[in-house]
């Protein structure tokens, strides 16, 4: 008789319903409202439902009163400065209303506007577990905008806004360790993740570099992001240009848009200026360049780095968030201490040099961005994230 062999089966695990609370979400087109989309279509891809509250983008984007399946639609108002993106209006007694008939079991709040707020009062009144992320340094910005005086206000707030949910998650432990030590709790890091598959060194496009005046051979120093005063775009002038004084047939390429685009195309009129670009364009750029600058301070962690990685370039940054977590001094690109602009306009020359003078040695730089980048994938981001919503359900 043979013997009888039983398996022991793993649970089924259940589904989670999931609220996700933000002021941003494509087709904007900002690093919060990228990565956010991506986790949430990987919660769904992993059987979770999910419904998104966030402001009504457009008169077409529905009724502002629509509060029923995958999507919540409040009222919005322009951000001052950032025309383009909407802050949510309170709607405390809406939500309250739709949770109690379809309660979640969990809401996670990803950004602090009204509607942030609101979401995490009614969570809090109808006891539904909140955790939340912390995406963008608006305290530091306040710095380039002339409103530093309000630095700590702005501190106080995002400290009480977060120390009222179970968790907040931050994108490194350098993050991490700089909240902390100023009284903010309960946090755990998820890093970001790229896709790999859209970008990728095999978009470059000769067609696209030529279109840019760059001849084969000629460098391209590409920089991508927002042209706004909180991206420290004085520095990146500085670098362009000592770019240029020194190899006069390299080509400075900036993707992106924002209100400082016109005081940047008179400081650098030799520049190409793409404007914003996504999808398989957006990856097209990063692969037809031939090296990434990224000189912003005011980060939490900068996707752009990692796309720049994925998309085979060596990278000068300063040594911070993104870049200190995944590059490596000399082996990914160069890295800068933090604030120090010469040193980091001096980098960029000494990358362009190193282009120039030890080309295999530059190659070997965006092949091993390449290959770090590919270990950063999607899904074991969306893993983690679903390991920490478990917990907290």
């Amino acid at each position: 008789m043979e013997p009888i062999v039983i398996e022991q089966l793993p649970a089924s695990r259940r589904a989670l319903r999931l609220a996700v609370v933000t002021e941003t979400y494509p087709p904007e087109v900002n690093g919060v409202a990228l990565s956010l989309a991506r986790l949430v279509e990987g919660l769904r891809e992993a059987g979770h439902e999910i419904q998104l509250v966030r402001p009504r983008q457009h008169r077409t984007d529905g009724a502002a009163g629509g509060d029923c399946g995958a999507e919540f639609l409040t009222g919005g108002v322009p951000i001052p400065r950032y025309p383009d993106l909407k802050m949510g209006l309170p709607a405390k007694g809406r939500l309250v209303r739709q949770w109690k008939v379809r309660r979640p079991d969990i809401v996670h709040v990803v950004t602090e506007g009204p509607l942030g707020w609101s979401a995490l009062q009614a969570a809090r009144k109808l006891r539904i577990p909140v955790c939340s992320d912390f995406r963008t340094n608006f305290h530091a910005y306040s710095l380039h905008y002339g409103i530093g005086w309000l630095r700590k206000p702005i501190v106080a707030y995002l400290r009480k806004f977060h120390n009222q949910t179970r968790l907040t998650m931050v994108p490194t432990e350098q993050m991490r360790a700089e909240l902390a030590g100023i009284g903010f709790l309960n946090l755990r890091v998820l890093s970001r993740g790229v896709d790999t598959r859209l970008f990728s060194p095999g978009r470059r496009s000769e067609e696209l570099r030529h279109g840019w005046g760059a001849k084969p051979g000629e460098p391209v120093v590409l920089h991508v992001g927002r042209l706004a005063a909180e991206k420290n775009l004085d520095v990146l002038v500085a670098a362009s240009e000592r770019v240029r004084s020194c190899r006069p047939r390299a080509r400075v390429v900036l993707v992106g848009d924002g209100p400082e685009r016109a005081r940047l195309q008179g400081r650098l009129p030799y520049a190409v200026f793409a404007g914003v670009q996504t999808g398989e364009l957006l990856a097209a750029h990063y692969a037809s360049a031939d090296l990434f600058l990224f000189p912003s301070c005011t980060e939490t962690f900068g996707n752009v780095t990692l796309e720049a990685m994925a998309s085979g370039l060596p990278v000068v940054a300063y040594d911070y968030a993104a870049a200190a977590q995944h590059v490596r001094h000399g082996t990914h690109g160069l890295l800068a201490p933090l604030g120090r602009s010469e040193e980091f306009v001096a980098l960029a020359d000494e990358l362009l040099a190193t282009h120039a003078c030890r080309p295999e040695a530059f190659r070997a730089m965006g092949r091993e961005s390449r290959r770090t980048a590919e270990g950063l994938d999607w899904s074991e981001v969306v893993r983690r994230l679903e390991s920490m919503l478990r917990a907290l359900a």
